[in-house]
């Protein structure tokens, strides 16, 4: 297998392989400061790629021109079409999310490709690190405590649930935004008090914390105008965000973005998490072409 570029998260799953006995190449760790003794270092070229069997990216992939990030190199990462050309029928590339590029060039040459961040589980566990470093933000950015605060959470999904719920276990007065009937009978299950998402800007003439999990633009200049100055928004969600961020600083009202919490705040844990679930996927493919 090869891993090309990524964080400090793609250190244990790196581990976790050679503990497996992998074979594992290394591409754009060439600055590690603690190199791994069961992996070799290599350059991106189609020649390598003719051998592996899982091609392993970072969480967020690549861009929309190819380019892999790497913290642990200062050269620049390009998978090219002549790159995934050369995996074999039987290769597999892995990543978090797959933007339109490389979706399209796994499709044109049959290459499957799986993104953890959209399997339940996976997104189940990484909202545990999200959720402490919103608190952690929460905490740095205000002079209040967050019990007794009153906080708006925007989204019922995995990251909104597990936010409400703790929110509300340290004492906060939780309004949960939902947009499905069934959402808000699970927020009042679970003690949330729910409201629709196109009533939003009637219930932030309160809000001391805003959090926004909804990747599409929902704090709108609308709402903003209903917040107290003392408000702080906490995006949560994947840029570009769900916050009118120049009204928001017109206004004078603290917004900050921070989608990817996991690899900042708890990276070994992030990076285990997604270990396990890629041992387990390895694991039940090799069961299958076993049987």
């Amino acid at each position: 297998m090869a891993f090309i570029g990524g964080d400090a998260r793609q250190l244990e799953v790196i581990k976790s392989c050679i503990e497996q006995n992998a074979k594992v190449s290394l591409i754009g760790f060439d600055n590690l400061q603690s190199p791994f003794s069961g992996a070799s270092n290599r350059e991106l070229t189609p020649s390598l790629l003719k051998t592996v069997d899982m091609l392993i990216l970072p969480i967020l992939g690549t861009d929309e021109e190819g380019y892999v990030s790497s913290i642990f190199t200062t050269k620049k990462l390009a998978l090219s079409e002549e790159h995934i050309a050369s995996l074999t029928s039987r290769a597999m590339v892995y990543t978090g999310i797959a933007k339109s590029y490389l979706k399209n060039l796994c499709d044109q040459h049959s290459i499957r490709l799986v993104e953890l961040l959209k399997r339940d589980d996976v997104a189940i566990y990484n909202s545990i690190p999200t959720v402490e470093g919103a608190l952690m933000m929460a905490i740095q950015h205000t002079n209040i405590t967050i019990h007794g605060s009153v906080c708006a959470v925007l989204g019922l999904g995995r990251v909104g649930m597990t936010l409400g719920r703790t929110l509300a276990a340290l004492g906060a007065r939780v309004k949960m935004g939902v947009r499905r009937t069934d959402q808000a009978a699970r927020s009042e299950e679970m003690g949330l008090s729910p409201f629709f998402m196109k009533d939003l800007h009637r219930h932030a003439g309160d809000v001391d914390l805003l959090f926004n999990t909804v990747p599409a633009l929902v704090v709108t200049a609308k709402v903003l105008n209903r917040m107290p100055y003392s408000a702080v928004i906490i995006d949560l969600a994947s840029k570009p965000g769900g916050v009118d961020f120049t009204y928001a600083e017109k206004r004078g009202i603290k917004a900050l973005l921070a989608p990817s919490l996991p690899g900042i705040v708890a990276s070994k844990t992030a990076g285990r998490i997604l270990a396990q679930t890629m041992t387990r996927l390895m694991s039940e493919e090799l069961e299958e072409e076993g049987s």
